[in-house]
């Protein structure tokens, strides 16, 4: 309980929900809309991790319970093992939100699709890779928004831009960046054939006025234009899209999902921002080489993970080593263990266990 007691620090976070109730309670409190939310996320992050050691303790104290009942010759080996499969499940959760200490993981994030080799494959693909993302989110009860998407020739999309606000949004998805590699039997090729495809992922950290980037209004060339694909006929009819391209980097984003184009602007001003910050930072890492994987071309032998459906089934993630099984559970959007497992090895590099998939050809 001591080791508990120190990974949660309960009583020191519990003295500043005080400091934040004293602040909160102030009668000027709500005329800064913007510092106002930020403490509320604050209070109730901490409420989360005080109500996490209290429920990590009182799950302990039933485990000892269970093996004293154990000693004395009942029968609850069931129980047991429940409850330590839902304890591991816990802790392993808190695991990931303690490793997510990075500069900007705890910010919501802008998720970027790009198909690679493989024409209409890669481009159903990377729909797939996109549904994802979009089920990781839902389960999680955390907000998505699509701000453009294009669709493939035939099936899928040639690329796909999403947000997603939550917490710690940016710190797990970095388990994302890079090349993702499908291989299965084509439901597009009527000879039934196993086709490889490749899809790749970038993630990008939103940017809150805190941090300051400045754009030049002369670096930027905006165009306007008809939002393409489905949205009825005001979407269609009305050059409410638009295109900010960024002349000093050749950086360039669009956004077409809402009838405004006042809000497509500010929605693509917003992407705008986030990928200038990630290029300044990324000026400055260039030797690492976390980073650099992410930019390797799209095809074979860059991939960061594999995702196989036949002739076996089967994920393997290159970094970390974590093979899973349960191909369909990831698809639809059960990440959690992939996004651990990639922290823990980002953190310490220690690799996870395989489940006998290294001698597979993935």
């Amino acid at each position: 309980m001591k080791l508990f007691g120190a990974i949660f620090d309960a009583p020191r976070k519990l003295e500043e929900i005080k400091k934040l109730e004293v602040e909160i309670n102030n009668p000027d409190f709500w005329n800064q809309p913007e510092k106002s939310q930020k403490i509320m996320q604050q209070r109730k992050r901490l409420d989360e991790s005080v109500q996490s050691s209290n429920s990590v303790a009182a799950t302990i104290s039933d485990v000892d319970t269970m093996f004293e009942l154990a000693r004395e010759g009942e029968n609850i080996l069931p129980d047991l093992e429940r409850e330590l499969k839902a304890l591991s499940a816990r802790l392993e959760s808190l695991e990931t939100g303690m490793l997510l200490s990075g500069e900007n993981d705890q910010r919501d994030a802008i998720v970027v699709i790009h198909p690679g080799a493989g024409g209409t494959e890669s481009q159903d693909w990377a729909e797939m890779l996109l549904r994802m993302y979009l089920r990781w989110a839902e389960r999680h009860g955390y907000e998505s928004v699509i701000t453009d998407r294009l669709e493939g020739e035939g099936a899928g999309i040639k690329s796909a831009t999403v947000e997603i606000n939550g917490e710690n949004i940016y710190g797990q998805l970095q388990a994302e960046v890079g090349v993702h590699r499908l291989v299965r039997i084509s439901p597009f090729d009527a000879n039934a054939r196993r086709h490889t495809s490749f899809a790749s992922v970038f993630v990008y950290p939103q940017i809150d006025d805190e941090i300051n980037i400045d754009i030049k209004p002369d670096d930027l060339k905006i165009d306007v234009f008809r939002a393409s694909g489905a949205g009825g006929q005001h979407v269609n009819r009305t050059e409410s899209a638009v295109r900010f391209t960024h002349l000093p980097t050749g950086i360039v984003v669009q956004c077409q999902n809402e009838r405004s184009q006042h809000k497509n602007r500010a929605s693509a001003m917003k992407q705008m921002r986030a990928k200038l910050y990630e290029y300044e930072m990324e000026k400055r890492r260039v030797a690492d080489a976390k980073v650099e994987e992410g930019k390797l071309e799209i095809n074979f032998g860059s991939q960061i993970r594999s995702y196989v459906l036949a002739p076996y089934r089967l994920i393997k993630d290159h970094r970390t080593k974590l093979s899973i099984g349960d191909v369909d559970r990831v698809l639809d959007g059960d990440m959690d263990s992939l996004i651990h497992a990639y922290l823990v090895w980002r953190k310490t590099g220690r690799v996870a266990g395989d489940s006998g998939g290294d001698d597979l050809p993935v």
